[in-house]
């Protein structure tokens, strides 16, 4: 594989505090001890990014600073709650690495796992795509301006909840 793409919904967030906007929520218990988990996940199967294009919301980062692992991260308000396609044409805008974690939201970050997957890789959970689910995609590409639907192989899919 030429590519790799690592795609990650954020961990559980915290709703206590109704006085926070949806940007402003932060990780729950569980969601730390996921995203934990992910981590030594990622890096036990050797799935280190190169690069983290991830939303700017408080939960997104924090599941990034969970996960333990170094890279240059580019936190971005586009990435915030949009849809499949936007995410899309930001990893076709790539010039600069070799595998990349995009840690989003659903829908989006769901519908583009279920849009990029050649074959459904037959998972209860890659559906759903619930907190903290996430997938690797190889991809036979030069570019990331290559990368089109229904190209990607799933190398490897997991959410939290198998692994604590």
């Amino acid at each position: 594989m030429s590519l790799k793409l690592i795609l990650m919904r954020h961990a559980k967030s915290d709703w206590d505090d109704p006085t926070l906007s949806d940007h402003q929520r932060p990780l729950n218990k569980r969601g730390r001890a996921s995203a934990t988990a992910m981590g030594d996940w990622l890096r036990e199967r050797r799935h280190l990014p190169d690069l983290v294009l991830s939303s700017d919301s408080v939960r997104t980062q924090a599941t990034w600073e969970r996960l333990g692992m170094t890279a240059e991260v580019r936190m971005m308000r586009s990435l915030y709650l949009s849809p499949a396609l936007q995410m899309l044409e930001v990893l076709r805008q790539l010039r600069d690495a070799q595998t990349v974690l995009m840690l989003g939201h659903n829908p989006g970050i769901g519908d583009l796992a279920q849009q990029l997957a050649a074959a459904d890789p037959r998972d209860d959970g890659f559906a759903p795509y619930p907190t903290c689910a996430t997938t690797v995609f190889g991809f036979e590409a030069d570019a990331w301006a290559g990368v089109r639907p229904q190209t990607g192989m799933v190398l490897d899919f997991t959410i939290p909840r198998r692994l604590i």
